[in-house]
């Protein structure tokens, strides 16, 4: 009978620990959301533009683009240029180009940032290779858009901004009839 008190104690803590953990779970995104507005990293950019798409000619903002490969990703990705001037309210593009240099079919993702921080609320991507997965064919390299708005209400003090892609391979996570199906319908499309 004394070996059963010490058993459910354990058995409570445990019980405890695994509630606390599951609760640390689901605190996390808030938590990661705090974290980055306050150390101003990892701008994730606004929803569909509602505004009027009238640019504010009074005003330019400079936008740079920044492209980078992540850890084990060995294409070559680069914007075609570094930065443009815009006017906010106006529509734009960029064009990033990426070549796969390997004699196999890859799966890529882009991840984006803006920054600073504050800024990427106003910044709104209308058509971006983001949304989608990219495959690319073994020696194949593509032009791929990202057309976007800069807010007319973007905070006046605010003249630069910076939009960075983060480029993963994904190929792995991908079943291999995945990219030979996925290379299928981009052929068709063509």
């Amino acid at each position: 009978m004394n070996e059963s008190l010490p058993t459910r104690r354990l058995v409570r803590r445990l019980l405890f620990v695994v509630v606390a953990m599951f609760g640390f779970g689901f605190a996390l995104v808030p938590i990661y959301d705090v974290m980055c507005q306050a150390f101003g990293i990892n701008g994730k950019t606004a929803g569909a533009y509602s505004g009027a798409q009238t640019a504010d000619e009074a005003r330019q903002v400079r936008v740079q683009f920044l492209a980078t490969n992540a850890a084990g990703m060995i294409w070559e990705f680069q914007p075609l240029a570094d930065q443009l001037e815009v006017n906010p309210g106006a529509s734009r593009e960029m064009r990033f180009v990426a070549y796969n240099p390997t004699d196999k079919p890859m799966i890529a993702q882009a991840i984006p940032s803006v920054s600073p921080a504050r800024a990427a609320a106003y910044f709104h991507k209308t058509e971006c290779f983001c949304f989608t997965q990219q495959v690319l064919q073994p020696g194949e390299r593509i032009e791929m858009p990202v057309r976007f708005i800069v807010d007319r209400d973007l905070p006046a003090d605010v003249r630069h901004l910076t939009l960075a892609y983060t480029l993963f391979d994904i190929t792995s996570r991908q079943p291999p009839v995945a990219v030979h199906d996925a290379a299928l319908a981009k052929e068709r499309l063509q």
